[in-house]
This record gives structure tokens, sequence and C-alpha cells, in this order.
């Protein structure tokens, strides 16, 4: 969709680079929807498996919504609408995905490949090994998080940010300061 064509984009970011949190992979699928929305007869438009050679995390981000997503981030099954509310801790730092692939790669494969029913089933984030083996001042963000909320934190994509199910409007950044 965007072959041969000139525009200029300026992105406005809000969600940090290294947080976890799929920004620049929602920053990409911006630009593909504006350019889908776009397109020139015949032009053919961005399809999902294309759009994940440029981060596992766009084929999400052009669906939109709730969803599943396998594979490495090609498949991607719409979910109904779950009211949720979720409290996220971000540290001041970013951690790089692609180290913490790089990590993943060389830890052991003891993970099922099931994909637990949610959050209150105890899911789990396979990344976070390595995350913390990449960045170790991670687990006092996430201690930090457990102490305020009483949950156990997730780590978001590859890191940095943790998250509880919730809503817990005082934790702060000041909670790791004294540890």
């Amino acid at each position: 969709a965007l072959a041969g064509r000139r525009a200029r984009v300026v992105l406005r970011k809000r969600i940090g680079v290294g947080a976890g949190l799929g920004g620049g992979s929602a920053d990409a699928a911006a630009v593909l929807r504006w350019a889908n929305s776009d397109l020139a007869p015949g032009e053919r438009p961005v399809d999902v498996a294309r759009a994940c050679r440029l981060g596992a995390d766009v084929g999400f981000c052009l669906a939109g919504g709730r969803a599943r997503v396998t594979g490495i981030g090609d498949r991607v099954s719409a979910l109904g609408f779950e009211r949720q509310d979720f409290t996220l801790l971000t540290p001041p730092f970013a951690v790089s995905s692609a180290d913490v692939y790089a990590a993943w790669d060389g830890l052991p494969d003891v993970v099922p490949d099931v994909v637990p029913a949610g959050l209150a089933a105890g899911a789990v984030n396979d990344l976070e090994p390595a995350a913390l083996a990449v960045a170790p001042e991670l687990a006092l963000w996430r201690d930090a998080l457990a102490a305020q909320t009483g949950l156990r934190p997730r780590l978001a994509g590859s890191g940095a940010t943790w998250f509880v199910e919730g809503r817990f409007p005082d934790v702060s950044h000041a909670g790791v300061a004294g540890r």
C-alpha cells in the first residue's frame, strides 16, 4: 500500500519506547491504516502477515480491539468486549525487545504451548524470565507494584511495564524509591 508513494508523517508518541506496550507497532499500524484508507484503484491493502514483518504487534494493532494473537503475531482472532481495569507501572528506563528475545532464545524450553484462560487463571508472560535476565532492576518495579497492590504483577510484552488487574490510583514510582 505504500510502494511508490510519498508522504510526510509526524508522530506524537504517548507510549514510551521500550515500555512493552506496543507503541512502535501502534505507530506503524496507524500509518498502514492511513495507507489502506487512501488506496488508488487496483492497489492492494497491506495484509496482517506482511505487516508483522515490521513488528510482532503490528498485526494486532491493525486489527484493533480485543484479540488473541498467536504465531509471530500474524494470527489475530477477535474476542468480544469485556470491561476490565488495569493499573500499569512503567519504570523510567527502556528494555530492548531485541535483547529480551535474544535472551529468551537462550532459555530452556520449559513453557508449555498452552494459552491460559486469562489473568484470573494465572496467565503468564513467557518473556518475563528473559526480560529479568536482561534488566534485573525490573524486579524492583515488579516487587514495588506487588507491595502496593497485594497482587502478582505481570510483565507487558518484552518489558519494562508491569501491570495488575484492577484500579489502584495510589500506585506510584515512589514505591520503588525506598527499595
